[in-house]
């Protein structure tokens, strides 16, 4: 064998072993190893196919905190002739809920005039019960306060049962509920999508933080400001939302999507063990859901 003949055959050999290894790298990057999460349910799909990227427990019923607000916006943006300029008074009611229940609040201020849109801001950034109480007793029907709440729950249901989802309860207009408030991982990013087909909804969910002008009860007017709970608006790129939970049982929630390059990842996690863990985990699951 003569001395070109050698050089050729040790580059083709050197040729075929970077080819080897570049075809073993795409595979691998083809296939991204599973993400371990604290949380001990979690879900995620492609949101323009509705394919599932990854489960875990995806199935059971848990506790859902305040990702039962998604729901809450999702019945009121649904209504028929929907007004969102529409005001509404806030009531002591929901001021001396928010005081028995310890919950978080929107900071509503007894006699305001506010908007059905600046209540679902109100409902969606620092999750405010108030707004949630205000929300359904607007758009419950029912001569008593007691009567529209039960309605407007029951629309929540109803709901649920419209998009197929079996595994979905709801008792409760803010996720405090009597112990039969639940969903699982799979149904809550599936309410979730349902919601973000609508454009306010998306808006308002993708905000990091509002000023908003409401009138007093004179006549004048006060500048309401809120920031958004979900930490990852902001510093995960392509985040556009959606809500964050926590509870005693619940402990800490996430439903999050994101959007890169054309591609809208979304999915759930739920019963984290801290705010940040919950970050940790909605991180690993849309990280993976973008490789996959």
């Amino acid at each position: 064998m003569n001395r070109t003949t050698v050089a050729a055959t040790v580059a083709l050999t050197a040729g075929a072993v970077l080819a080897g290894s570049a075809f073993a790298s795409s595979a691998q990057a083809a296939t991204p190893p599973t993400p371990t999460i604290t949380a001990k349910g979690g879900f995620v799909m492609n949101n323009g196919t509705a394919k599932t990227l990854y489960g875990k427990a995806a199935d059971t019923r848990r506790s859902t905190g305040s990702t039962t607000k998604i729901m809450t916006a999702k019945v009121v943006l649904a209504q028929k002739n929907l007004n969102l300029d529409a005001k509404v008074t806030v009531q002591k009611a929901y001021s001396d809920y928010i005081v028995s229940k310890t919950a978080s609040s929107a900071r509503l201020i007894v006699g305001d005039k506010v908007t059905v849109r600046q209540l679902l801001y109100g409902l969606m950034l620092p999750s405010g019960c108030d707004a949630a109480y205000a929300l359904a007793d607007k758009f419950g029907s029912g001569s008593t306060r007691a009567a529209r709440v039960k309605s407007f729950i029951g629309k929540m249901n109803a709901s649920a049962q419209s998009l197929g989802l079996k595994n979905t309860h709801f008792d409760s207009f803010d996720g405090i509920g009597s112990g039969s408030n639940y969903s699982t991982p799979r149904d809550l990013t599936k309410i979730a999508s349902s919601a973000m087909k609508n454009s306010t909804f998306r808006t308002i969910v993708k905000t990091k933080s509002t000023k908003q002008k409401v009138t007093t009860k004179s006549g004048g007017y006060r500048y309401m400001s809120w920031s958004n709970s979900n930490a990852m608006l902001g510093s995960y790129t392509g985040m556009i939302g959606v809500k964050t939970g926590s509870g005693p049982t619940a402990k800490y929630c996430l439903v999050f999507a994101a959007t890169r390059s054309g591609k809208t990842v979304i999915g759930t996690v739920l019963t984290s063990t801290s705010a940040t863990t919950r970050t940790a985990d909605a991180k690993k699951l849309l990280d993976y859901g973008f490789k996959k």
